[in-house]
């Protein structure tokens, strides 16, 4: 079957939640202020794709491909990443809410967290090195074997980040950070 392409368009203020996304390759398409709210994106491809003040809660994504995909002002609870095809998988985000997402077993190398709110994201066994999160409030996130080798969190908050159990090798906190670090052998820092 052949998968039909769309290329350079503008999608702006479309419910996918109501209006099924057609399974196809959308390269260097921009999605503005649209609503995919609990919508099936099974198998479809995104690539080199911008998404700007999207609400993407609780989509499925199984299969689903990104492909150096911007994300931008959106709002992404819920989604599990770790079921995305992991063929080129590329993203970052700026400025979004990734609340109770998963990215288990993810290769997330280099990748750019700004100015989000992560709560209870899940990043066990992922493959964070070189990546940063840059004002990134992480309260709640699991980071189980977790590569964070080089991953800068100087200005990353409410992290808790066990030093045993993950890779932390050239990675950058700051003195406010220290707690988080700290945190397994229950002591005070002041």
């Amino acid at each position: 079957m052949i998968r039909p392409t769309f290329e350079e368009e503008d999608y702006k203020g479309i419910d996918y939640s109501k209006k099924v996304l057609e399974k196809a390759e959308y390269d260097n398409c921009v999605f503005s202020n649209c609503t995919f709210i609990g919508a099936d994106l099974s198998e479809v491809i995104f690539s080199e794709c911008t998404f700007v003040n999207c609400n993407m809660s609780t989509s499925k994504l199984h299969l689903t491909a990104f492909r150096n995909v911007e994300f931008k002002a959106c709002k992404l609870l819920g989604l599990q990443f770790d079921e995305c095809h992991e063929f080129l998988f590329s993203v970052s985000f700026t400025e979004c809410h990734l609340n109770l997402s998963s990215f288990f077993q993810r290769k997330l190398k280099k990748t750019w967290f700004i100015d989000c709110q992560m709560y209870e994201v899940d990043f066990s066994e992922t493959d964070l090195s070189q990546s940063s999160f840059k004002n990134c409030d992480l309260n709640g996130a699991i980071f189980d074997h977790t590569n964070l080798s080089k991953v800068d969190f100087t200005s990353a908050t409410n992290y808790t980040i066990n030093p045993d159990s993950n890779v932390i090798k050239g990675a950058k906190f700051s003195m406010d950070g220290l707690p988080g670090l700290l945190t397994k052998y229950d002591i005070e820092v002041v």
